[in-house]
């Protein structure tokens, strides 16, 4: 049987987060959209600002399509609730919706990242988040659009052997995770696509090298530690992260670094390092092998890391283990801390991308190719959904108590949608409350069309 879902909290009990609100999180976003410049000329009917936020609107409420957003965009409540809750006055069909993101380049929506993790971290939202005395970041790359016929300028290309063309896009996420944290903050994402003047496709060390400067550059006073896989267990990867003010921690497998696991050995062999095992109340056993100081491979031998070997076993059988380089100095004290941020790298898969593509958010889907920008515009418009979702589900007792009222995230966007076609809402609070509560909506005292509506946000 599934879990009985918990009664409603006392009204009293549910206090609006102000600060970080949906609200406030949503006048950061306008305040940076209002910013992308207007390329178009003439008598516009559908202002910049009202075009994003109208693309925003239909992520953050998980439409499944943008011929349904764009049936819905009409609807006398729909247009009312878009304007006091989005702040869109005018919602564009769905061809000027295309056409116009088309050509608006996604890094316009970057310092909207910035500006949202900027205010979490000022209102002490991310205190619980530090780990290592620093904030795990976690980077990975995921596809989110394929076609055989489809493309841009900007796609990637993939050659079969049997003449078939595969055109392509990829993102390089990154994401400020913790061990024991179910919500992940992104940042922005880094689009792997065809760069301009390159022969070459791009790639995602390619896009890791792009992508953390240019984080590091708009959140200097946080200090990050880089998790990544393998493939980062390189030279110039682990300088690039270093020369940037960072610490890292890699998975690194026998396989493929090779030099490394060799020096290891030899350095085992002469009874350097610690070992040690610990078994818990679970019944588990629990290892840690540790070395400081070894060189990374024969290229970089100048590069001295900080080897980690964990392993778990239970009834004399292993059901885990894994190794990871780091500059962090490791000791008896910390290695635990470490092999738990090293595994926290995987939710920037599970808790980012695999929720982007499985739970509602619809990432694989296609929402518009585009001849420019679309496709990533919308992909990077979506994380941003999913960012101020995150930010909502930690720090929102709204949010978390209308998320406790059902069984699925996809129920939730569903009750979301419910509501927002079905009543006229005044504010945010109304809304989630509505869902809490189960309260119906209602007519506003002047029909939504006649009146004056005051948009949450200055144009």
């Amino acid at each position: 049987m599934p879990r009985k879902l918990p009664a409603p909290p006392a009204r009293e009990d549910l206090i609006f987060h102000r600060s970080l609100s949906i609200e406030s999180l949503l006048k950061i976003i306008k305040n940076e959209v209002v910013k992308i410049p207007e390329y178009r000329v003439g008598s516009l009917e559908y202002p910049m600002p009202d075009v994003v936020m109208s693309g925003f609107a239909m992520f953050a409420l998980k439409y499944p399509s943008l011929l349904q957003f764009d049936k819905n965009k009409d609807k006398r409540r729909i247009k009312y609730n878009l304007r006091t809750l989005y702040g869109v006055n005018h919602a564009p069909c769905d061809s000027t919706l295309r056409e116009v993101c088309d050509e608006v380049n996604p890094e316009y929506l970057c310092p909207v990242f910035t500006k949202i993790i900027q205010q979490a971290h000022t209102e002490g939202a991310l205190d619980a988040y530090s780990h290592l005395d620093g904030y795990l970041l976690s980077m990975d790359g995921t596809g989110y659009f394929s076609s055989g016929s489809v493309s841009c300028p900007h796609c990637c290309e993939k050659h079969h052997r049997n003449g078939k063309i595969e055109y392509y896009h990829q993102l390089m996420g990154a994401a400020i995770v913790h061990p024991d944290k179910a919500q992940v903050f992104p940042l922005f994402p880094e689009a792997i696509t065809q760069q301009d003047g390159a022969t070459k496709n791009d790639c995602e060390s390619n896009a890791a090298k792009r992508l953390l400067p240019a984080i590091n550059q708009a959140l200097p006073g946080m200090r990050f530690i880089v998790l990544q896989d393998a493939i980062g267990a390189d030279g110039p990867n682990i300088k690039m992260i270093k020369n940037h003010g960072n610490s890292y921690i890699i998975t690194v497998t026998a396989d493929d670094q090779v030099s490394l696991y060799n020096n290891v050995l030899q350095r085992f062999s002469q009874n350097e390092g610690n070992e040690f095992e610990i078994t818990g109340d679970d019944g588990v056993t629990r290892g840690y092998r540790f070395i400081n100081g070894v060189a990374l491979n024969k290229t970089h031998p100048d590069i001295l890391v900080n080897f980690l070997d964990y392993w778990e076993y239970k009834d004399e059988k292993q059901i885990y283990s894994h190794q990871w380089i780091t500059d962090i100095e490791l000791t008896r004290e910390n290695v635990n801390a470490v092999m738990r941020a090293g595994r926290a790298r995987w939710k920037v898969e599970n808790e980012t991308f695999n929720t982007l593509k499985n739970l509602g958010y619809n990432l694989e889907h296609n929402y518009g190719h585009g001849k420019q920008y679309l496709s990533t515009t919308f992909a990077t418009l979506m994380m941003l959904a999913f960012l101020v979702d995150q930010v909502q589900e930690h720090v929102c007792v709204l949010f978390r108590a209308a998320r406790n009222m059902f069984y699925s995230r996809k129920a939730l966007w569903e009750e979301m949608r419910g509501l927002f076609r079905g009543f006229f809402i005044k504010c945010w609070e109304d809304f989630w409350l509505g869902i809490i509560f189960e309260w119906g909506g209602g007519e506003p005292a002047i029909p939504a069309l006649a009146c004056k509506i005051t948009p949450i946000f200055n144009a």
